[in-house]
């Protein structure tokens, strides 16, 4: 367990209690508490010890608690939607910590969100799970290689190309769909519009 670590977007930190006080509770469970690192990462996100957790922000709680995961040397992160409800500073200085520290090599993060463009930032696989059900676990580039989203005319759907596609949307005005196969779609359309899919409209037409 001391080289795993675990940041929630809330609840596990004592409010009554500074952050100085809060690290010393933290500190003595992990044989390998790296003091120096703590106070480096406390300089980075300009944490001030002595404030009390009660009155952090949610972005300095954020940092606060990813300077703890970070301070005893964690080869793995679990965190559960660790940007949510961050203005876009803090976001940018989140993942950029969590691109830093996979960069080191052996390590890994373990991420929970809804928020899908920082997926897009350093996701390596995707496991997608929707209503308790695993819709798909693939890498993450591989997927986004793999699925274009299509646009054109209708009159050029047949049945046989209908199956060819994850999601279809059609009107008297066009079509617009989701396909992974996109080399065989192409070979029967080469008139449509065909353009990368990015990870939520991958997400959304697959439920």
């Amino acid at each position: 367990m001391d080289r795993l670590g675990v940041v929630f977007d809330e609840g596990y930190l004592y409010d009554s209690l500074s952050m100085h006080e809060m690290t010393e509770l933290v500190s003595g469970a992990y044989m390998h508490w790296d003091q120096a690192t703590y106070e480096d990462l406390m300089k980075r996100f300009d944490l001030v010890e002595q404030q009390r957790i009660a009155g952090l922000s949610k972005g300095m709680r954020m940092k606060y608690a990813l300077t703890l995961a970070l301070s005893h040397h964690a080869e793995l992160l679990i965190m559960d939607e660790p940007t949510s409800g961050l203005d876009p500073l803090v976001r940018k200085e989140v993942i950029e910590m969590l691109s830093q520290f996979l960069g080191d090599g052996g390590k890994g993060v373990f991420y929970s969100t809804h928020i899908t463009s920082d997926l897009d930032k350093f996701a390596d696989v995707l496991v997608f799970i929707h209503k308790g059900r695993i819709v798909f676990a693939k890498d993450k580039d591989k997927l986004l290689d793999t699925h274009y989203v299509v646009k054109g005319n209708p009159a050029d759907l047949t049945p046989e190309l209908r199956d060819l596609f994850v999601n279809l949307q059609v009107n008297d005005f066009g079509f617009k769909g989701l396909t992974r196969d996109v080399r065989r779609v192409k070979a029967a359309i080469p008139t449509a519009v065909f353009e990368r899919a990015n990870i939520e409209s991958i997400m959304l037409a697959y439920v």
